[in-house]
């Protein structure tokens, strides 16, 4: 029986001032076979790339990917999944296999200044453009590899990964602008057996986030499951740690270990909207600072948030929030632990077990609300003035909708149509005297 050898084919490239798109995307599609393109240091100035099966792209430290700061150029890397009204990304794959991009080289965006168009200072964000590409997207890929990348001020999502099987991501670094929105550090979106280790995140908006979205075309991008994340920094004005709200398949069989969460706003979070069932998810030994965040975050302050609500009502309700272990909880929040379900039944099987939090006063009093974000209303259109979609919707009173004060004023945990939980070696440690506008309950059940 003959086997067939291929040989790894190794090419080196070096940087030019001019725009180097061609000549990376040259080499990039040139030969077939196994291949690594090594990128000695400097600078590459790109617009979008699109790799291959069997490709690695070796980024030599000191080597930088500098990419065009204009949505136009993108045009040529199209991806298949819409986010924030953008369809395009700067290097994109589909349906490859056995691809990587590894070293210590930088991908550097420059989007906070090219793709905002102001401040919103009341919201503490600034104003995005309407069309902004995202830094990375690969869909439908197989034995993905990435080790040691950092990119810096993403526009938009920033490594966004979607109906993946068999991922290893490794030492990956995301430092983006803390007011820039939707600029998520690693979107796992519909994946199935992926590990994520040693990995620092600090972002505006989500750090770690798992979906399970909607394709444009119509189906989704499938189920998230057997998903490990471990031996992580993150820093987020969103979510360090989320599930949804995108949650149009299941989530199963989730595990978040070793964790160190830092000046961020919510933690851990779990947000059922669109129908898929969310399963056998753990996070385990967790170190959290939470600090509030303005009204133009969703949460502020919380370490842990699990809630249910239907987004798409017409379509039926949101999916079910079974088997939800948080054990070996450290640190200190400025707002609450919120356990929220719309109906008695929609969130079951939560056990909070060895919690030690220091709950302290913020300086905004954003923490002493509950926020359901994303609702309903969140999903349409609005003029400026009344909010900004998928963000905030003012009501008539100007208050933002699906934020509500605490019953009470604001506890150490609430719980709300939530019957099936388990408490146990909870201590939360509270100022004395309680703050104006803080619940004497420190588990307060509603």
């Amino acid at each position: 029986m003959r086997f067939a050898v291929f040989e790894l084919r190794e090419s080196r490239i070096s940087p030019v001032k001019e725009d180097m798109t061609s000549q990376v995307q040259s080499m990039i599609d040139g030969t077939s076979g196994p291949r690594r393109i090594t990128f000695s240091p400097g600078v590459y100035r790109c617009a979008g790339l699109r790799l291959s099966s069997d490709l690695t792209l070796h980024m030599e430290e000191g080597a930088e990917l500098h990419f065009h700061p204009d949505y136009d150029a993108y045009a040529h890397t199209e991806v298949a999944v819409v986010a924030e009204d953008s369809n395009r990304a700067m290097l994109v794959a589909s349906g490859a296999e056995r691809i990587a991009i590894t070293g210590q080289g930088k991908i550097v965006c420059d989007g906070s200044r090219a793709f905002s168009v102001g401040e919103d200072t009341e919201m503490g964000v600034l104003i995005p453009a309407k069309l902004r590409p995202r830094v990375l997207v690969f869909d439908q890929c197989r034995d993905v590899r990435i080790d040691g990348l950092t990119v810096e001020d993403s526009p938009m999502w920033t490594l966004h990964f979607v109906d993946c099987d068999g991922m290893n991501l490794r030492n990956l670094a995301v430092f983006n602008n803390r007011q820039m929105p939707n600029t998520d550090g690693l979107v796992i979106d519909g994946c199935r057996d992926v590990h994520v280790e040693r990995c620092e995140i600090r972002t505006a908006d989500d750090g770690i986030v798992l979906k399970t979205s909607a394709r444009a075309e119509g189906g989704t991008t499938g189920p998230c499951a057997d998903i490990t994340v471990s031996d992580c920094v993150i820093e987020s004005r969103s979510c360090a740690l989320k599930l949804g709200t995108e949650s149009f398949s299941p989530f199963r069989d989730i595990a978040f270990r070793d964790i160190r969460i830092e000046a961020s706003n919510r933690a851990m979070g779990i947000f059922s909207r669109d129908g898929g069932p969310v399963d056998n998810v753990r996070f385990e030994r967790i170190e959290v600072d939470c600090n509030e965040a303005p009204a133009g975050f969703w949460g502020s302050g919380e370490a842990v948030t699990i809630n249910t609500l239907d987004r798409r009502p017409e379509d039926g309700p949101a999916g079910a929030i079974r088997s939800v272990v948080v054990r070996k909880l450290r640190g200190v929040m400025e707002g609450a632990i919120n356990l929220v379900a719309e109906r008695k039944g929609d969130i079951s099987g939560i056990v909070l077990e060895d919690i030690e939090i220091v709950q302290r006063q913020g300086p905004l009093g954003t923490g002493q609300s509950y926020d359901l974000r994303p609702t309903y209303l969140d999903r349409f259109p609005t003029d400026a003035a009344a909010g900004r979609v998928n963000a905030w919707r003012l009501d008539e009173d100007g208050k933002v909708v699906g934020v509500t004060p605490y019953p009470g004023g604001m506890p150490g945990i609430m719980i709300k149509c939530v019957p099936d939980i388990t408490l146990d070696q909870i201590a939360i440690e509270r100022p004395v005297p309680l703050p104006v506008g803080w619940n004497s309950d420190v588990i307060l059940t509603v």
